[in-house]
């Protein structure tokens, strides 16, 4: 006579401990793949605050060229002429809206600098960033209408680039 074999039967709500070490691994995976470009999300984000930053300077101060002959603002004119309103000449001290008052603003506010050590800032120097920057946000040369984050030329992104070159 053969002996009958028993089978056991396995519980069908429950998991093997083969598919909790793969479901471990590929979190473990995920979570691999995810840490790094998390962890690069603010600094990816500073950098391009700054390059928008820029462009907002750079398209309000194209746009007041424009209406003003192809002239820029003075340095000492330079957050005023943007943020009020000002005549046909870029000689013209900025004020309220009025009759002879009628083009700008251009600008609501002056951008912070997002990033280096003069973050936080909104002001403007004359002179131009290099192993030492100013205590100022922005540089602006009213010359050439040229607007450059005022960041060392140590301050660098994720690419090298130094910020003050964008």
């Amino acid at each position: 006579m053969q002996a009958v074999r028993k089978t056991e039967r396995r519980s069908p709500w429950g998991f093997s401990l083969i598919e909790l070490v793969i479901v471990v691994v590929i979190i473990g995976i995920i979570g691999a793949i995810a840490v790094p470009r998390m962890s690069r999300g603010a600094k990816g984000a500073s950098d391009s605050a700054v390059s928008a930053n820029l462009t907002v300077l750079r398209n309000a101060l194209d746009l007041y060229s424009t209406e003003h002959g192809g002239a820029y603002p003075t340095f000492a004119n330079m957050p005023n002429a943007l943020l009020q309103y000002t005549d046909s000449t870029a000689a013209a001290t900025p004020g309220a809206k009025s009759a002879t008052n009628i083009y700008g603003p251009y600008i609501r506010a002056i951008p912070k600098l997002p990033v280096g050590a003069n973050k936080g800032l909104a002001t403007f120097t004359a002179t131009a960033p290099t192993a030492t920057a100013a205590a100022a946000g922005w540089y602006y040369d009213d010359a050439t209408g040229t607007f450059k984050a005022n960041c060392k030329d140590s301050e660098v992104d994720d690419s090298s680039v130094k910020y003050n070159a964008y």
